[in-house]
């Protein structure tokens, strides 16, 4: 008599791998050293941010920028979302209110793309509740109190000073 084998053998679950969900968080004019002022300069800085970090078409970015650069932040990052602030720390304020209203359990892992000490105490609040941050910065470029906020940090490539990513080119 054949047996179903289905019908006797405990059915096992099926593991599947979700991708980590991420947010990716970042200060443009930390990664350019300035106002984004030309499309070559946000072009640099994303191919720069390309280089280091996975990112599709599905990936949340969040770019911060002052309202000089918000145009050729647009052009060369379409269909992301933007933090616009103008005034001394505009960009990075803006970003920081983007922390603030993160639904973190949405979240496995944000990724902060500056090397700015304004956001060590963020960065500090969210690994103390448990997030998984990664700084991405310009090595000898971060501030202290931010690498160790972190819990882990990512370095652009070296040459970030090669004309192209000062706002004047």
């Amino acid at each position: 008599m054949p047996t179903n084998l289905a019908a006797v053998l405990p059915l096992t679950k099926q593991h599947t791998f979700a991708p980590r969900r991420q947010i990716i968080l970042v200060d443009i004019e930390n990664v350019v050293g300035g106002a984004v002022l030309t499309a070559a300069a946000a072009n640099w800085a994303r191919t720069q941010i390309e280089n280091v970090l996975a990112l599709n078409c599905d990936t949340q970015v969040i770019i911060g920028t002052s309202h000089v650069g918000y145009l050729e932040t647009a052009l060369a990052w379409p269909n992301k979302q933007y933090a616009v602030n103008s005034g001394p720390d505009g960009a990075d304020l803006a970003l920081i209110d983007e922390i603030d209203a993160l639904r973190l359990e949405r979240y496995d892992e944000i990724i902060l793309v500056s090397g700015d000490g304004i956001f060590a105490e963020a960065v500090a609040t969210l690994t103390g509740r448990g997030v998984d941050v990664t700084v991405v910065a310009h090595y000898g470029q971060c501030a202290g109190r931010l690498l160790m906020a972190a819990s882990r940090t990512i370095y652009l490539q070296p040459d970030h000073n090669d004309g192209i990513a000062s706002g004047v080119a």
